[in-house]
């Protein structure tokens, strides 16, 4: 590993003993268990004798020969014995004198924080579960019950369910997964290549999905498929539109995962998140054709719907916060930290923050992408174009205080989500990268990525649905992409967070000898260009016609 910067240490009082400086370095190595060390340990180990009695001299204090400056504070010696002339001090250990590169502004105490942030949405995310838990519980009751009890028209009714509903959703999830180690395997191994496909991918796999639903020539088929087409029309124009963007993209994608070989774990929350995530699904598929039973089955199917969303959505912010946590630790410390350690976080003290952005952020940049894109209405309705400014402002308001790259400050500090945001938001502002991280399009990747499975799935299923009942086609579709879709955002959630952490580590400290002029070129680019570029000018009323 290369050096990075020292964790910053809170200075002593002029009075204070060595059993000040022992509890420091006690805190330091209890900022994450399973610590294997820090770089500046290893970079001390290069250094020779020569320089760290020079180090040692120049934290003598001007004043008092007999104060020696350790890390910024002053602590005094021992008076020699009288026969001694010249006063000497004791060497520490290397690596705990020889200077390293300037700390960031947190102290190592937060590293470790363990107070549960955002306790209101944990809450009312584990009340959610518990209910969750009763309702599918209960439906899965229903559908066996129906099985059993029910009459011959319902026993019917359920069997054909069984046979020609709960086959192909299944198969949907088993190939989405297989689908999500692919995707997050390819990018982790060939990322310049990978954005370039994801990108047309998408744009081939959805308009071939929409093609062969309108093949089927039945009204709900036709609906469905038109969608499916509108959104390939869409991603197309959008690759387009991006494709200045995509070497930037490729060079910190290649940049960010490079710390990943270093953990060889890494991976394994995720595989639990994916993992819980088929079990859930399971039971939820049996739930559904239990409400099927009950009353009111469309609100309940719309409720379970909007539940089994949030759940993996949470999932999904579960291995984003261990991943970071891990990551931003190795770019912050130099630390290769236990991975096992920080999924426990995640799950636990952590997890409010993860419940709380699960909820609004997808909403938050939604409309956000919504507001500009009224914003490029620039036509000649004032009103129009003022209420469209408006709204851009206000939703680049709220997103100051609600971002996805809050979850790199919750995973290494333990901040509520709130304050996350509006730190990172605030660091962004420093360093001057607002523009960097909103041209940025590695989220646009992660959300076409799942779009490409959840199209792949829909291919697969719909052609299978077709030949043996007719009649669930398009709903089978539909709910094949909507599971194709949530699990490869649970596997894509490793690349995605760290390329956020490599942005936010890189706002934090950009002196750290662990990243690259990749960011500060894109951003003198993007000055130049701002100064560069001219606006069109309008043509005059006196030469438009009539």
């Amino acid at each position: 590993m290369g050096t990075t910067a020292e964790p910053a240490v809170e200075r002593e009082s002029e009075g204070g003993g060595r059993g000040a400086e022992e509890e420091e370095r006690e805190e330091l190595k209890d900022v994450e268990r399973g610590e294997v060390g820090f770089q500046g340990g290893v970079a001390g180990s290069l250094q020779n004798q020569t320089d760290f009695h020079t180090s040692m001299m120049q934290s003598l204090d001007r004043t008092n020969p007999l104060r020696i400056a350790i890390n910024g504070g002053k602590r005094v010696t021992t008076p020699p014995p009288a026969h001694a002339s010249i006063p000497r001090s004791t060497p520490t250990p290397s690596h705990a004198s020889v200077p390293r590169s300037t700390p960031t502004p947190q102290s190592v105490a937060t590293l470790n924080s363990r107070n549960y942030t955002n306790r209101i949405s944990l809450l009312l995310f584990v009340l959610h579960l518990v209910m969750a838990f009763g309702l599918v519980g209960f439906l899965v009751f229903k559908a066996v019950q129906g099985l059993v009890e029910a009459s011959e028209e319902n026993k019917r009714k359920e069997r054909t369910f069984l046979k020609h509903f709960v086959p192909q959703v299944e198969a949907a999830s088993f190939l989405s997964i297989t689908l999500a180690f692919a995707w997050q395997k390819a990018v982790r191994k060939w990322p310049q290549f990978m954005v370039h496909f994801i990108l047309w991918s998408t744009f081939s796999m959805s308009l071939s999905a929409g093609a062969l639903l309108l093949c089927f020539q039945t009204p709900p088929t036709d609906g469905v498929g038109v969608c499916f087409i509108a959104f390939a029309i869409g991603s197309g124009l959008y690759a387009c539109w991006v494709s200045q963007r995509t070497r930037f993209c490729c060079s910190i994608f290649l940049k960010s995962l490079e710390p990943v070989s270093k953990f060889r774990d890494i991976n394994r929350p995720t595989y639990a998140m994916l993992g819980a995530g088929f079990l859930w699904m399971s039971f939820w598929i049996l739930a559904v054709i239990g409400a099927l039973n009950f009353y009111l089955p469309p609100l309940i199917i719309i409720a379970m719907v909007l539940s089994l969303a949030w759940v993996t959505e949470v999932m999904r912010n579960i291995a984003n916060i261990t991943v970071s946590r891990v990551i931003a630790l190795y770019y912050l410390r130099g630390m290769q930290s236990s991975t096992q350690f920080c999924f426990q976080r995640a799950l636990t003290y952590n997890l409010g923050s993860a419940c709380l952005g699960s909820l609004f952020v997808p909403a938050i940049e939604a409309l956000r992408i919504v507001a500009r894109g009224l914003n490029l209405l620039e036509g000649e309705d004032e009103f129009m174009f003022s209420c469209a400014h408006c709204c851009l402002r206000v939703m680049d308001s709220i997103f100051r205080h609600g971002n996805g790259w809050a979850f790199v400050q919750i995973a290494a500090y333990g901040k509520g989500f709130v304050k996350a945001s509006q730190d990172t938001w605030a660091l962004f502002e420093q360093q001057e990268m607002e523009r960097i991280v909103d041209s940025d399009i590695t989220s646009s990747i992660c959300f076409l990525t799942g779009v490409c499975s959840g199209s792949i799935c829909v291919i697969v299923v719909a052609a299978w649905t077709f030949t043996v009942h007719k009649s669930f086609t398009a709903t089978i579709s539909l709910l094949a992409f909507f599971v194709g879709y949530l699990m490869t955002r649970i596997a894509m959630a490793l690349p995605h967070a760290c390329v956020n952490c490599y942005y936010v580590c890189y706002a934090e400290n950009p002196g750290n000898m662990l990243f690259d002029n990749t960011i500060k070129d894109n951003r003198n680019m993007l000055k130049l260009e701002q100064d560069v570029v001219v606006p069109t000018p309008r043509v005059p009323p006196r030469f438009r016609r009539a």
